[in-house]
């Protein structure tokens, strides 16, 4: 019972190393090499663990050699075009200035219903908004809308505003966040003076986020 708790967490780590290797793509943001080469490595992986005559290695080398293929694979993908092409797909126009392509739709095997869904998850209801739509290579919908349908914006009236700065959290439930005290510039006396102007404790404060300008926000731990 001990050995396949040992088993299981080894190779547990060793898909996590993997997937980690190959990076950071969500489920639904995975081309279709790095999702054949994670399904394969977690079904790999069960041998193993359910099969104690299975000796580890059995599991582990397969698992690696599917890694080192992927990791090759991505650094020719990034060298050379025809090669993403040829495993990822390109990029397909389903709407072209406002018209249906029911070319493209039946090439891709997208149905009207497949349409509108993700029309719906871009907060699009109506498809006269649409200028063009783009099914990318990972799947997802990338959409124009017209000019009359889109956001007013302080360029469209001329109007000149502050940039923002991106926020990050300094502190997490009463613990600092160091790579985001460097990123803002804060050390731990700027954190101290801030939390002295406030007459709060480190221990008090449940999210605090600051940016590089010193604008900065806290929620203190009592008030949720």
């Amino acid at each position: 019972m001990i050995i396949s708790i040992i088993r299981t967490v080894l190779l547990y780590g060793l898909i996590l190393f993997s997937v980690r290797l190959m990076g950071k793509r969500q489920i639904g943001q995975m081309q279709t090499s790095e999702l054949v080469v994670t399904l394969l490595m977690s079904n790999i992986a069960t041998i193993p663990m359910q099969d104690m005559e299975q000796s580890m290695l059995s599991g582990v080398m397969p698992i690696m050699v599917l890694l080192v293929c992927e990791i090759f694979l991505s650094y020719l993908m990034l060298r050379r075009a025809s090669v993403r092409k040829v495993v990822c797909g390109k990029p397909v126009i389903v709407i072209d200035n406002g018209k249906i392509d029911r070319n493209a739709m039946m090439g891709l095997r997208l149905t009207t219903e497949d349409l509108f869904e993700q029309l719906r998850q871009k907060d699009i209801f109506d498809l006269n908004e649409v200028a063009y739509a783009i099914i990318e290579t990972n799947g997802t919908m990338s959409v124009m809308k017209k000019t009359g349908c889109s956001p007013l914006c302080p360029d469209d009236v001329k109007l000149k505003v502050r940039d923002k700065e991106l926020s990050v959290t300094v502190i997490s439930d009463g613990e600092k966040e160091e790579d985001s005290m460097q990123y803002c510039g804060i050390d731990d006396k700027g954190l101290d003076k801030i939390l002295k102007k406030e007459k709060l404790t480190l221990g008090q404060v449940f999210i605090m986020t600051a940016d590089r300008s010193g604008n900065y926000s806290i929620i203190r731990k009592d008030d949720n």
